[in-house]
């Protein structure tokens, strides 16, 4: 599979990372950038709730479990404001109830922390390639 660093034209699409530990932010936002991603990072849901650039990118990633909310109420707001992508949720207290939240609030996957980061970056590459649609109309 290509990775987003050599898809045609440049094209290099923004991941939205929301992870309130610092480090862990930091490192997630390190590899995806060194993997050809466009990234975005926050501390906050409110910092990324109140930027209107992150309705343009082309997944999110987020933490479950925030200091000013989790990821399930972060993905229904995005989606209350009409944002369709794909979204990730990655949790440290995975059970039945969190995965069952997380894919009634539309997340397309849920990774259990410690993750994996080819597995992160695998289902990123899959969960964003470039439609057909959109190379048909450059």
């Amino acid at each position: 599979m290509n990775s987003p660093a050599s898809v045609p034209n440049g094209w290099r699409p923004r991941i939205l990372i929301l992870e309130d530990d610092n480090g862990v932010r930091r490192s997630l936002q390190l590899l995806l950038q060194g993997r050809g991603f466009d990234v975005k990072a926050y501390a906050s849901a409110r910092a990324l709730l109140a930027d209107p650039a992150a309705v343009s990118a082309a997944c999110l990633v987020t933490d479950y479990r925030l200091a000013d909310s989790d990821g399930t109420s972060v993905l229904e707001s995005l989606r209350a404001g009409g944002w369709d992508q794909p979204a990730i949720l990655m949790t440290a207290f995975g059970s039945e109830e969190i995965i069952a939240r997380a894919k009634a609030a539309g997340f397309d996957e849920v990774f259990e922390k410690p993750l994996r980061d080819l597995a992160l970056v695998t289902m990123l590459e899959r969960l964003t390639a470039k439609p057909a649609r959109l190379s048909a109309n450059r």
